[in-house]
């Protein structure tokens, strides 16, 4: 394995299971340093020596809920504390729910948003404000940013809007040496996949030929966050094995 991250310090959220913890083992096999952020406390006391084990000089569990600013900013200041820099984060942590949009409130909408995009802008903002230039943001979107099904509308409504929120970090990052660049992954092997009502119901067929591993898009997030992806900012980036071509 490569070790394009030696010396380099990442925080991951929503690290602590699915996809954020294959993107917390995949950056500590190459060295990297990794904050786990995550609300699950339970979780993260599991993930943490997962993480060590796979290969990082040092994990740290954050609890963190990414919808909340001040828990955002202390997970940010811990990680500048215990590790003296700042040079990866991956806006991983997702919320989804299942309402027909008649029956949807403004609570349910406000709660996707904060997570699912506030969360993402926190953790930009305090990027900007600590990283130094060479640093990376990896946001983790959804193909339903781009074609959805029913009953999924907040979440994505907030993945589209991390498309934009991902072109004006770019923009906005350029003059400080930080990249921005944001994934789209397809059906990927987690529980959320196989816990969601529309696969369960049928709504949503999945193909078990268009089933990723987190793995997947955990090499692909290392690809981005890493100098091997200097010259690339602002991309979006589809990891869901051709699926979103047929739907």
């Amino acid at each position: 394995m490569e070790t394009r991250f030696t010396d380099k310090v990442a925080i991951v959220t929503g690290g602590a299971s699915g996809i954020g913890l294959a993107v917390c083992k995949r950056l500590a096999a190459e060295g990297a340093r990794v904050v786990i952020a995550d609300y699950n406390q339970a979780n993260l006391d599991a993930a943490v020596p997962e993480v060590k084990a796979a290969g990082a000089p040092d994990a740290w569990g954050s609890l963190c809920n990414v919808s909340v600013e001040d828990q955002v900013a202390a997970t940010v200041a811990g990680t500048l504390e215990k590790f003296g820099r700042l040079d990866v984060v991956v806006n991983n942590a997702g919320l989804m729910q299942f309402k027909p949009l008649e029956q949807l409130t403004g609570d349910d909408w406000t709660r996707i948003l904060n997570v699912d995009l506030l969360g993402a802008f926190f953790f930009t903002k305090q990027a900007f404000l600590h990283m130094k230039p060479g640093g990376s943001i990896v946001n983790v979107a959804s193909i339903h940013a781009i074609e959805t099904s029913p009953l999924v509308a907040p979440y994505a409504a907030a993945k589209a809007a991390m498309l934009s929120l991902t072109r004006s970090s770019s923009l906005e990052g350029k003059p400080k040496g930080i990249r921005t660049n944001v994934i789209l992954p397809g059906a990927i092997d987690t529980p959320m996949l196989w816990d969601n009502p529309n696969v369960k119901s049928g709504v949503e067929v999945i193909d078990k030929a268009d089933v990723g591993r987190p793995e997947d898009v955990a090499a692909t997030i290392a690809y981005l966050a890493s100098d091997d992806a200097a010259f690339v900012q602002g991309a979006e980036v589809r990891v869901d094995g051709g699926r979103l071509d047929r739907l």
